[in-house]
């Protein structure tokens, strides 16, 4: 796992990060529950932005998840899908779109990351932004108020893109199935 920026003074990685491997219905409870006090307890505009290209199967779990909100009709803006990816190449100038379209609005990431063996399947809700394209070395721009993040297989230091492009498409859309019930949940 990569640390994430974002926290404030005092603040330690523990109270910024809970990971969950939602194994029982208990824990996708608990996180449905933090996620729908999250999106309470804001009055700014909330946007999921999901994050991750179609074209290589463990990053397509944003893209799949901002289809699969659509389609459950999520009231909130969804940003990244299967039809309209956001990635690494388009990703500063949607950031741009959302800047003229909205007023300081709550950016909620989700994207899918690489860690350990024992991670594979957990999903990490964080608070504060996230770089994505960390493990495949990209300098792209910090982005989120909070994020999730989907373990979908494990980091290979030498070959990250290989672990990404390796991952059972199964193991990631499982998560992402699982994500959208959690914050279709959340919203009632």
């Amino acid at each position: 796992m990569y640390p994430f920026g974002g926290r404030k003074n005092g603040e330690t990685k523990k109270e910024m990060q809970e990971s969950f491997t939602l194994d029982t219905e208990g824990e996708m409870d608990e996180m449905s529950f933090r996620i729908a006090g999250i999106l309470r307890s804001t009055t700014k505009e909330i946007i999921f932005l999901c994050i991750g290209s179609d074209r290589s199967t463990g990053d397509s779990f944003g893209p799949l998840v901002g289809t699969m909100l659509r389609e459950n009709q999520v009231p909130y803006h969804v940003f990244g899908t299967l039809s309209e990816p956001v990635h690494a190449h388009n990703l500063k100038s949607v950031l741009k779109e959302i800047k003229k379209q909205f007023k300081n609005p709550f950016i909620f990431g989700i994207d899918a990351c690489l860690g350990g063996y024992h991670q594979i399947g957990s999903i990490i809700l964080t608070k504060g932004p996230f770089s994505p394209g960390e493990a495949m070395n990209k300098s792209l721009p910090e982005l989120g108020d909070y994020h999730l993040k989907a373990v979908v297989n494990y980091l290979d230091p030498l070959l990250p893109k290989q672990s990404l492009n390796e991952t059972r498409l199964d193991t990631v859309m499982n998560l992402a199935k699982i994500t959208t019930r959690i914050i279709v949940k959340s919203l009632k």
